[in-house]
């Protein structure tokens, strides 16, 4: 489930900056991309690379519209690390991968424009 907020809405509430520092967001590399026939909205299970700190972790991500599974191995993401696993279906989603909304509202992925290591936290 989604969480959607028009572009042109105003800023959400201020939050303390500790607030921040609590949503623990990590890089990580795509290692396996597969197909979740079985996901209400159309998904891929995605397993995530995050570096020796956090290891690999398993997502369910609803990105079918802009990227196929080939061009996903291999490519950074970045993901909520620290919300506790969620049951989507028969698949538990240990990771939260993150995007915007495109103008139709398709998922569109948040991840560095240069390499950098696996589980480099967000500041």
């Amino acid at each position: 489930m989604h969480l959607t907020h028009p572009h042109e809405a105003p800023a959400a509430d201020q939050i303390d900056f500790n607030q921040f520092l609590a949503v623990d967001i990590r890089v990580g590399t795509v290692l396996t991309a597969e197909p979740y026939p079985e996901a209400r909205k159309p998904a891929y299970k995605l397993s995530i690379d995050f570096g020796p700190g956090i290891g690999v972790k398993r997502s369910s991500a609803q990105i079918t519209k802009h990227y196929t599974l080939e061009e996903l191995v291999g490519r950074q993401v970045a993901a909520v690390v620290n919300f506790p696993p969620r049951q989507i279906g028969k698949f538990m989603s240990e990771v939260l991968t993150l995007g915007f909304p495109d103008a139709d509202g398709e998922v569109v992925l948040f991840a560095p424009d240069q390499g950098v290591p696996n589980g480099a936290r967000l500041f």
